[in-house]
Order: C-alpha cells, then structure tokens, then sequence
C-alpha cells in the first residue's frame, strides 16, 4: 500500500482559498485509493482548517531547522511525499531524499509564485512585463531549482506548463499538468440556480493573504465602480474575503453601494446569488478558484487576460475579457442588463467545467503519472541530471545551513 506524506505550507482550509480547495481534492483522491495518508505542516492550526481525521489522514505538526524532522520521517518510511509549494521541498527536500531515497518526490506548485510575483513587480513600476524578466530573478530561479529536484511537478496551468518547457526548457517528463478536479454539473444542478431576474448587484470574492486579491479591490474601489455605479444606479458592489485587515474593512463605503463584507460562510450561496462576478485582475498566476465558482454556480465573470489565463483554453469564457477599463466598463453594463448575454455567458461557463476540469479524467492521470514513475524512478532520475545536480548541491547548501540554525537555536 502507498504511504503518502504530504508537506503542507498552511494546514488546508478550502472555504478560504482555492489552494486549499486544490489540496483538498488531492487528499481526497489518495484516500480515495486507500493509501495511507499523513499531512505534516509546520504552520500554526486555523479554526477555519479542515478537520483531516474525519477523513481518516493522520496528522503532525513538524519544524523547520530541526532534526526532528528526520526522527519523523525515518520512523515514517513513506512511499510518496508531495510538498505543498517550492518551499516546502527547499526546507525539507533534503531530509526527505536523505532519509527516505526511494520515495517519490511530488511537488505541488499551486501557481508558479515567481510569475505572480514579477508581473506584481512591474505594475508597481509602471512597467510592461516580459517572460525574460524572470530569467535573472531570484525566486524563478529557486523555484524551478525545486522544479528539478523533484520526479514529478503538477502544474495547475496549462499556460505555466508551456512556459517551463518553452522558455526554460524543462522536461516535460517532469510536469504533469492537473488543473482542477471537479464534477460533471448536472442538469438538474442547473435547473435550482436563481435566475437572471432573481439575481443581482456584483460580487468578488478572494482570499486577503493573497496580493492580487487585495490589489483587485483596490482597482475597483479607485478606478472601475465610481464610473460603473453611476452607469447602474441601483447595483451594489459586495466584497468577500477571508482575513480581512482593519484597513481593507475601512474601503466599505455603504453611501456609494461599495460593501465589504469580510469572510463569507459559503463562497457558493454569495456567488450563486450575484448576477456577476467583477474581478478585473491585474497581476497574478495560477488558476483562479473565484472563476470556477462562479461558473459553477451559472454567474458570468468579468475579468482581464491575467485573470482568465489558462482557464478556458479555445472555448469562450463566460463573459468579458478586457484589459482596457473603458471597454471592460461598458460591456459589463451589457451583460449585466442583457439577459439573452448574460445566459449564452452563463452556458459558457457550463462547458468550460464540463471540458476542462473532469475529475474522473485528471484523478486518472495522476495515478498513472505515479504508478510509470515509481515503476522506472532510477531511469527517470538518471534522465533527469540537472535535477541530480541540484539536489547534490542543495543538500550540501541548505543541509548545512539548516544545521547552523538548528545548533544555533539549541545555544539559544
């Protein structure tokens, strides 16, 4: 049986971002196949995280700089250790390689951070971003340093995928691409939706952690509802997010429609209840997990190319891309008051799911990226020298770095 260790960033909390949804199905699929499953995090427990022993996966709080680690997973011998973000392999991937050499190394990018990072970058210069900036920036190269060092890296865009391959000439035999995992919408699904008429006002919703989610209230608040309120004088603007500072709860401005509501119990039932969801995003990676509620939900989405990159591949999106303000301002007016584009958006956002995002056929994928990898892992390692290269000088970096802070804190 496999044993699955999972290294989490943040323990998972899938009601307050789309990365915690993301783990979620992970965890799901694994125990799904019955393997045994442990989720280790170094990060402090939320009331909002997920309860895991419901769903029978062991837990373990670990540390980082501390060979207690190495007690933790000696004893544990497990046959899969997939970490949750480049740096969680750069703080334990050599414990694990060291201690446990013949486990498959998974690594989960979530988003290529040093992408969102960059583009976030050059907004703040007033710049145009270019992929060859990331070339000579730090943090790509550390992340696709741990893109190396690992078997196999799931891409959750298809976008990011190619751009490893084509711009940084990573092997494809070490990217799997793994959006979202979801079920099929069912007519009937469908058919309890609230209708146009029943719905109304804008909604965004995302995590306030998150950068380009805290940037995109502020476009709105400064540059997109002034204009659009006086356009639509009886729609509201309602803003959603979990950890929510005193300072974003302050842009709530009741006299001018604009609300912020902080934490939403469902993301669903807030999405569902709106008739668009306005998240014109300026910077950022990824897939966006605020899109595929909506469309879930039957709510067009209005947004920029930023924001609906990798997610709707050839098909139509549903509802407006634009990354001029002007032309995204006015046809949001006509979606929000043209009922026969509203619903055509609508049924775009239907297929997208239906086409993109199957489970049944991306959970199988994964299984069989696994079950061919573990079978020739020598071969796929030895194929992979730049990753052994790395790893051996990596291990002798970081290890010995880990060890000066973890003596220096025991002088402490």
């Amino acid at each position: 049986m496999q044993h699955v260790l999972v290294i989490g960033y943040v323990w998972p909390e899938p009601n307050s971002s789309a990365a915690g949804t993301r783990m979620l199905q992970l965890l799901q699929l694994f125990r799904a196949e019955n393997w045994h499953v442990t989720f280790a995090c170094p990060a402090a427990k939320s009331v909002f995280c997920v309860d895991l022993r419901q769903m029978d996966i062991a837990t373990k709080t670990i540390q980082i700089n501390d060979n207690s680690f190495d007690e933790f997973i000696k004893k544990l011998q497990p046959t899969i250790v997939l970490f949750d973000r480049f740096m969680m392999e750069e703080q334990f991937g050599w414990r694990v390689a060291e201690h446990c050499p013949d486990a498959l190394r998974i690594l989960d990018t979530e988003d290529l951070h040093s992408l969102r990072k960059a583009r976030h970058q050059t907004l703040k210069d007033g710049k145009e971003f270019h992929i060859d900036q990331l070339k000579n920036y730090q943090l790509a190269q550390r992340e696709i340093a741990s893109i190396l060092r690992c078997d196999i890296s799931l891409m959750i865009s298809e976008v990011e995928r190619n751009l490893l391959i084509n711009d940084f000439q990573i092997d494809e035999a070490l990217l799997l691409y793994i959006p979202f995992m979801l079920d099929e919408i069912r007519p009937e699904a469908k058919e309890k939706l609230p209708t146009f008429e029943a719905r109304q006002h804008f909604v965004t919703i995302g995590n306030f952690l998150h950068a380009p989610n805290r940037d995109v209230v502020l476009y709105l608040k400064k540059e997109i509802w002034p204009i659009l309120r006086k356009k639509l004088p009886k729609a509201e603007m309602h803003v959603y997010g979990s950890y929510a500072k005193e300072h974003n709860l302050q842009l709530n401005q009741p006299k001018e429609r604009f609300f912020v509501k902080g934490r939403a119990e469902s993301a669903a039932e807030v999405v569902k209840n709106a008739r668009i969801v306005l998240a014109p995003l300026r910077f950022g990676a990824g897939l966006k997990g605020k899109f595929i509620d909506s469309m879930q939900n039957g709510t067009p989405c209005v947004t920029t190319s930023i924001g609906a990159e990798g997610m709707h591949g050839e098909l139509p999106w549903n509802g407006i891309v634009s990354d001029n303000l002007e032309t995204l301002i006015e046809e949001t007016v006509k979606l929000y008051t043209d009922k026969n584009r509203w619903l055509q958006a609508q049924e775009n956002g239907f297929e997208i799911i239906q086409q993109r995002y199957q489970k049944q056929f991306f959970q199988q994928q994964l299984l069989n990226k696994i079950s061919t990898t573990q079978k020739n892992l020598q071969a796929h390692r030895t194929q992979n020298f730049f990753g052994s290269m790395l790893q051996l000088h990596n291990t002798k970096s970081t290890k010995y770095m880990s060890l000066w802070i973890e003596a220096k804190n025991q002088s402490i």
